[in-house]
This record gives structure tokens, C-alpha cells and sequence, in this order.
């Protein structure tokens, strides 16, 4: 039950009982002000140990993934430069083996 966006007038029946947020907050039982408090706890932690594998990951890939990349492309590029001076210069022809004695 959502009371966010809700005017003087567009509350429901439920909700017109004239409380305030606070009010209802307070009255909750220890029960449920246990499992809420717990529940923070374990999203806290679990955003904390989310961070600390995405700075992992993060990180590794940077040091491993990233110059790989790097050098696949000068060879990409080293391969194409040979390319373009063979299509200048004319391919030559691999020479023949010597011929048997």
C-alpha cells in the first residue's frame, strides 16, 4: 500500500484514517522493526559485496582484457599495411626449390 503521490484526496479508504506516516511507523510491532532492520542490514551488505566484484572485475579486465585488445589490433593493422604493399609492389612468386640431383 503506497501513500506516496496521494493528496488530501486521492487516499483510500484505509489510509483516511487521519494518521501520519510517522504515526504508522511507530506503531509497528517489534517484530516487523527487527525484520525491517535486519533486511537493510543484508541489502547494505550485499550492495557493499557487489561493488567490491564489480571493482574486481573491473579492474582484471583492464589489466588483462584491454592490452590483448591493444596488441590484436596492431597486428590487424600490420596485417593490412603488409596487404596494401603487395597489392603496390605486385605479389611476387615464392621461389622454386632447387631441383634435385
Amino acid at each position: 500500500m503506497s501513500v506516496l503521490g496521494q493528496g488530501k484526496h486521492g487516499g483510500s479508504a484505509a489510509n483516511d484514517d487521519g494518521r501520519s506516516i510517522v504515526a504508522r511507523l511507530s506503531g509497528m510491532s517489534d517484530a516487523t522493526k527487527r525484520v525491517a532492520k535486519e533486511a537493510g542490514y543484508v541489502s547494505k551488505k550485499l550492495l557493499k559485496s557487489t561493488g567490491k566484484a564489480a571493482w574486481l572485475v573491473g579492474t582484471t579486465f583492464l589489466i588483462l582484457v584491454v592490452p590483448l585488445i591493444i596488441e590484436m589490433d596492431r597486428e590487424q593493422q600490420f596485417n593490412e599495411l603488409e596487404l596494401q604493399h603487395q597489392s603496390l609492389l605486385g605479389s611476387r612468386a615464392a621461389p622454386l626449390p632447387p631441383p634435385p640431383k
